[in-house]
């Protein structure tokens, strides 16, 4: 905190008053301003109400001549296996396509695990076992992994992804069975891991010959800007050193086109596919093929998606450029945080003294912002050092933002002060 730490008593005491009395100001106006999950705004849904024209259907058969609107095709329709196919580098014959959640994909998968095993006996009958979390990280894959009883170690994320000497290290143990992570744009830090980093993910030699990374490639083609990030293909990388088994990617159209009627789809090896395929034989005589050929149709092929994502970045650009503006206004000479400035994907990582996010939270709520709760990026909730705080700048229109922003970064100076200062 050199900013404000170089400030005498009484200068803290002063400041910490009138940011007290901003803030009661602020409270008074009634605000209800939601920062929380990284959700469309309505502007970027209407992008794509070109999916609703019923032209898109007729005729309702697939290239492959199933008729979309009957049973069948559990792996999906081939023109959608191969859309996905060409965004996440792998042979369509290596998709299925699902509902229109990746999330639902993960659990899905990870509860076969637990009870039919990966390649080996069921993980529910191998006594304790634990999978790698990448911290800060997403709260949907911890509240995942804590209902299925996985206990979750926290790996740090460094700049170009999770610290691999920890990785390697915990590897060494049978009892971790995976890895867990959003390797674009990571959720909610917004970097992409390195070349290095997915090479040495794909080197590794597990003790677990079950061990599976849920690569949760979320963030695919969501780029904010003309030059996005490049996330080598793990495939690839998995088929060098004969580990193609070890990767179960999962990705969706949720936030291209509607989050809550998108399609979602899981890539990996030719014997993961037909496993997978097995037991979703049994579950389900086909998920919605009508939504596959509408997406097929409407997107046609890869560049059809990324011309779309321009749209969005469009109108998610500023959006982002608002928070990072209040940012560095507001924290620029206080010294009190660290933050990232994603080049895609939904979120802002937003770092503050030690004990310092909790209270930021709570007076956030008190004043009417909603905002993902302080501790949610970590494994049960819990960010040892009470610092971190996700910030998700897509829903709100601008103007709301600026004034969500506004009352974040003056929270986190009342918070900051009152812990320098010993709650004065």
């Amino acid at each position: 905190m050199q900013g404000f730490a170089s400030m005498g008593r009484a200068e803290q005491t002063a400041l910490l008053a009138a940011l007290r009395g901003e803030y009661t100001a602020a409270c008074a106006k009634g605000l209800r301003l939601d920062m929380s999950r990284g959700k469309p705004g309505a502007d970027q849904l209407a992008l794509s109400g070109g999916l609703n024209e019923c032209a898109l259907l007729a005729p309702p058969q697939s290239e492959g001549g199933a008729d979309c609107r009957n049973y069948g095709v559990p792996e999906g329709i081939p023109e959608t296996r191969r859309l996905f196919a060409e965004l996440l580098c792998v042979p369509p014959a290596q998709v299925i396509v699902c509902g229109n959640s990746s999330l639902n994909i993960m659990y899905d998968y990870l509860a076969q695990c637990m009870l039919f095993g990966a390649s080996a006996a069921p993980w529910v009958k191998q006594g304790h076992i634990r999978f790698l979390c990448p911290v800060p990280g997403y709260d949907r894959h911890f509240a995942i992994l804590e209902q299925l009883g996985v206990e979750m170690i926290p790996i740090p994320l460094r700049e170009n992804g999770p610290d691999m000497a920890l990785v390697e290290q915990y590897a060494r143990d049978e009892s971790v069975k995976g890895l867990i992570c959003v390797p674009k744009y990571a959720n909610p830090t917004g970097q992409t891991y390195s070349d290095a980093v997915v090479r040495r993910l794909a080197a590794l030699r597990p003790a677990a010959k079950d061990f599976r990374v849920i690569w949760d490639n979320a963030y695919a083609v969501h780029d904010l800007y003309e030059t996005g990030d490049a996330l080598l293909c793990v495939h690839q990388a998995a088929k060098e050193y004969g580990t193609e088994d070890h990767f179960i990617e999962v990705t969706s159209f949720s936030k291209i086109s509607f989050p809550g009627a998108g399609v979602s789809a899981i890539a990996a090896s030719a014997a993961n596919i037909q496993a997978i395929l097995e037991r979703m034989r049994v579950q389900t005589i086909g998920h919605d093929k009508l939504n596959q050929l509408r997406h097929a149709r409407f997107f046609v092929d890869a560049a059809g998606v990324r011309a779309h994502m321009r749209r969005h970045a469009a109108i998610l650009r500023p959006k982002f450029e608002v928070v990072l503006e209040a940012f560095s206004r507001d924290f620029g000479g206080a010294g009190i945080a660290q933050w990232t400035a994603p080049r895609g994907g939904y979120f802002i990582s937003l770092d503050l003294p030690v004990n310092c996010a909790a209270r930021t939270h709570a007076l956030l709520k008190e004043a009417g912002v909603t905002l993902t709760g302080a501790g949610a990026t970590f494994p049960y909730g819990r960010d040892p050092e009470d610092r971190n705080l996700r910030v998700a700048p897509t829903f709100p229109p601008v103007e709301e933002l600026r004034q969500a922003a506004a009352l974040l970064t003056l929270c986190a100076r009342i918070a900051a002060l009152e812990q320098l200062a010993g709650n004065l």
